[in-house]
């Protein structure tokens, strides 16, 4: 991997675009030199600010995923980003559309799901989105109960420790795991396809010199980034399998309400019925 400067780091943000692969790629990077996540910080906040709008959310993706999978090899990211985060939520959300909002709320809503923060930032990231009077909203949108409720709304109003999702909330949880790393095929061939020469280590008693040496820690590089990648996919997908497993309980228990619900309606317009 090259060596970390803030030249090096600056010219690695204006190349960054909003595809997973070039988020998830820097984001490699700057785990590996997470020794200087206070100056990667103060960097990243500078340029978010000089970024054009329609680049602001990828800032965004991009300290979500260095947040996320650098917590298992230290908390550094966590802790430097936390004074910047709020002023940069407040930022992105007023220089972008209410379609960029709803992804923050998608990235807030993650947040809170698995704890990133604590309660009292997580509280401050909601006003900065959503303003001082939003409600406190559970990780799932909730509905709102109607005079007149169809099934779902019923759902939503009963007084459960949580709230069910709505339908389109399992549609929206399925469509993003139609991209989730176990079927990637092109990821699966590059892999598969990799060079026997970075797999044998008995094949170093081949090198003979320093430019197939060189050539040999490229490869070596080049497959730890991609293997390196593909793991950490791995892990955001089993995060999202187990959170879309939460969700169908949830939902599968709301339905389940609903239709003893009905049935003793029935049961009594039947019973109404016999009487008459």
């Amino acid at each position: 991997m090259s060596a970390f400067s803030e030249a090096a780091l600056e010219k690695k943000l204006l190349e960054l675009s909003n595809s997973q692969q070039s988020v998830q790629t820097l984001s490699l990077w700057l785990i590996h030199h997470r020794k200087h996540s206070r100056v990667i910080v103060t960097v990243w906040d500078r340029e978010l600010r000089k970024a054009k709008p329609n680049r602001k959310l990828t800032f965004l993706y991009l300290a979500n995923d260095v947040i996320q999978n650098s917590k298992r090899k230290g908390p550094e990211f966590t802790k430097d980003f936390a004074p910047f985060i709020v002023d940069a939520f407040k930022h992105v959300s007023s220089e972008t559309d209410e379609g960029c909002k709803k992804h923050l709320g998608r990235v807030l809503s993650i947040w809170q799901e698995r704890a990133v923060y604590e309660n009292d930032v997580l509280e401050q990231l909601k006003a900065a989105l959503y303003g001082e009077k939003k409600p406190k909203k559970r990780p799932y949108q909730e509905v709102k109960v109607e005079d007149e409720e169809d099934e779902d709304d019923v759902c939503s109003a009963k007084n459960s420790p949580e709230e069910p999702p709505q339908t389109t909330d399992l549609i929206r949880a399925l469509q993003e795991l139609e991209n989730a790393a176990s079927g990637d095929a092109a990821v699966h061939q590059r892999i598969s396809s990799l060079p026997v020469e970075v797999q044998d280590v008995s094949l170093l008693d081949k090198i003979t010199d320093k430019d197939s040496g060189d050539r040999l820690l490229k490869m070596v590089d080049d497959a730890c980034m991609l293997l390196a990648d593909y793991n950490g996919r791995m892990a955001a997908e089993i995060d999202d399998r187990k959170q879309l497993n939460r969700m169908l309980s949830d939902f599968l228990r709301c339905q389940k309400e609903v239709l003893d619900e009905k049935e003793q309606q029935l049961d009594v317009c039947n019973y109404i019925k016999f009487i008459l």
